[in-house]
């Protein structure tokens, strides 16, 4: 679970910092400032679905093939112990 919001958390970081790069470097006017900044936040937002998105699909599939081969041996699903 660390690791998940880790990542998100990152990810997003990583956008605002680009965001700000970009104000820095262009030095814009009020209203494109304004439109980097949004596009800044909502690309952060973005960023956290994604990551946590693929990070938690990854994770699933991952317990999902540990069952079915726990199945296909004759043991438990939930534990991988012989019945």
């Amino acid at each position: 679970m660390g690791r998940l919001a880790l990542f998100s958390l990152g990810s997003a970081a990583a956008v605002l910092a680009l965001a700000t790069v970009l104000l820095a470097v262009l030095k814009p006017g009020p209203v494109v400032g304004l439109v980097i900044v949004l596009a800044g936040v909502a690309g952060a937002i973005a960023a956290m679905g994604l990551v946590s998105t693929r990070m938690t699909r990854r994770a699933l599939d991952d317990s999902a093939d540990d069952e079915q081969s726990a199945g296909e041996q004759g043991g438990d699903p939930g534990t991988g112990s012989p019945r």
